[in-house]
């Protein structure tokens, strides 16, 4: 057998194994993990979105009183409304720390609201931002 020839059936075990090895790693990553996927983000039931969103539920939050849950308060100035409102205080940036006496107070320069945002004292003279929420049930959720 001349080199040439040789070098000829070289290549084709070469290639011929190649192409074994290839149609094994298809088959081996075809027939692994045959679960589900997971549902489309228009698929999600309707209560996973309200429980991914919900902020507090309304028996924790008292009339004429609030709650802080991350960086929205959620006050409940009368029996059944609740308002949304931006934590952080317009006069420095600082994220209120209570809602309290009926107001919802910053600790680091004594500015109040009122549970609707509104300035009861400075020195901030800006109402707090209002955000979105909505009740879902017995929950207060964002949105």
């Amino acid at each position: 057998m001349t080199l040439h020839e040789q070098l000829r059936t070289r290549r084709s075990v070469v290639a011929a194994g190649a192409g074994i090895a290839a149609a094994a790693a298809v088959t081996a990553c075809a027939t692994s993990g045959k679960s589900e996927p997971p549902p489309a983000q228009g698929d999600r039931p309707a209560d996973a979105d309200r429980q991914a969103n919900t902020l507090a539920e309304t028996a924790d939050i008292p009339v004429g009183g609030g709650v802080i849950v991350g960086d929205t308060v959620v006050t409940q100035p009368s029996a059944g409304t609740f308002v949304g409102l931006s934590a952080v205080c317009t006069h420095a940036g600082c994220k209120v720390a209570a809602v309290s006496g009926g107001t919802i107070n910053c600790a680091c320069h004594g500015s109040k609201f009122a549970l609707d945002g509104s300035v009861v004292n400075g020195p901030a003279t800006k109402p707090l931002a209002p955000r979105a929420v909505r009740v879902s049930g017995d929950s207060v959720v964002a949105g």
